[in-house]
């Protein structure tokens, strides 16, 4: 049997499109009062409304996840509006399909910022406030890719594995707190992640997305709802979500 989010307080980085926006409007029908953060305060603000008019709480705040200040910002501006953060959602993220020898330096780079750094962004931003209460629920989107390295994606695949990682260390570290650690693994899922790519060769060599009907963003939001609707002693350490027909 699985908990009510209502007078929960979410933060869903990345929330301006796919699986970040699913997860905000996932979490906000759930019952959840949301804040989304992403760096188009525009789209930011269209969502937000539809998520209001339609009977839900949300809120906007732009965000650049590399910034660690805005990130700190982002979380006392939203625990100033709504109150105490119990959920956040690390969904900013970004993918490049790119062979090593063709040395895309620049957005080798740019996954690290995002993937990595953005994370540890929320997370610090986050933690002692959920230490304090003995309360919280950090999830964050990995990806298949960060259980299995795919040709094509090795950047983008140690990006997620430095993700598990830093998941795993954390959730032994906070056993006892009340503080849960969620990973959730998706496979490809339709977003526009697929649609950056500069490295034609490794995208026509490597990206096999076309192959099978894949993930929708909201399978992906569905599985984050059941990840922190559970009973507090239950802990949903890993989720991995995939297209039946493209198994990792």
């Amino acid at each position: 049997m699985s908990i009510s989010l209502s007078g929960c307080i979410a933060v869903v980085t990345g929330a301006s499109s796919g699986i970040g926006q699913a997860t905000a409007e996932a979490l906000a029908s759930a019952g959840a009062k949301v804040c989304l953060a992403a760096r188009r305060a525009d789209v930011l603000e269209n969502i937000a409304k539809v998520i209001n008019e339609g009977g839900g709480t949300a809120i906007y705040i732009k965000t650049d996840v590399t910034d660690r200040a805005q990130v700190k910002s982002l979380i006392a501006q939203t625990e100033s509006q709504l109150g105490p953060v119990d959920i956040l959602v690390n969904c900013a993220g970004i993918m490049y399909y790119t062979m090593m020898k063709n040395l895309h330096e620049d957005e080798w780079e740019r996954q690290v910022d995002v993937n990595c750094k953005g994370v540890l962004n929320g997370v610090g931003a986050v933690l002692d406030g959920m230490i304090k209460r003995g309360k919280g629920h950090i999830v964050n989107i990995s990806s298949d890719a960060g259980r299995k390295a795919f040709a094509g994606l090795a950047v983008y695949s140690g990006t997620k594995f430095f993700v598990e990682g830093m998941s795993q260390a954390l959730r032994h570290e906070v056993k006892g707190s009340g503080i849960r650690v969620t990973c959730i693994q998706p496979g490809d899922v339709k977003t526009p992640l697929h649609f950056l790519s500069t490295d034609k060769e490794a995208e026509e060599k490597y990206n096999e997305s076309q192959s099978c009907k894949i993930l929708e963003p909201t399978d992906v939001g569905r599985a984050v709802v059941f990840a922190v609707t559970q009973p507090d002693y239950v802990g949903i350490n890993e989720i991995l979500v995939e297209a039946r027909e493209a198994p990792a």
